[in-house]
């Protein structure tokens, strides 16, 4: 176990993390008061994201209104400049 006072850890914070990464227990005092423990947070393994439905799988259906164009207001937003701007 680790116990160093608020100064010390402010001092020393990169060690402190590196010491509760490796598993050793890392206490924070006041006035040599135990006050906090700093903790790793578990890392969860992460799954491939599943995307949303695509052109290749089955039941996907592009509109016909996507090939239609765009409203003058919208294309006007895109298309704006710096002098466009309020």
């Amino acid at each position: 176990m680790i116990q160093l006072n608020l100064h010390e850890a402010k001092a020393k914070l990169s060690e402190c993390i590196a010491a509760a990464l490796r598993g050793e227990r890392v206490v924070i005092a006041r006035r040599n008061v135990p006050a906090v423990e700093l903790t790793p947070i578990p890392q969860h393994a992460s799954a491939p994201r599943k995307l949303g439905q695509g052109p290749k799988q089955s039941g996907y259906a592009l509109p016909q209104s996507f090939w239609d164009p765009l409203p003058d207001d919208v294309l006007a937003a895109f298309n704006a400049g710096p002098e466009d701007q309020p």
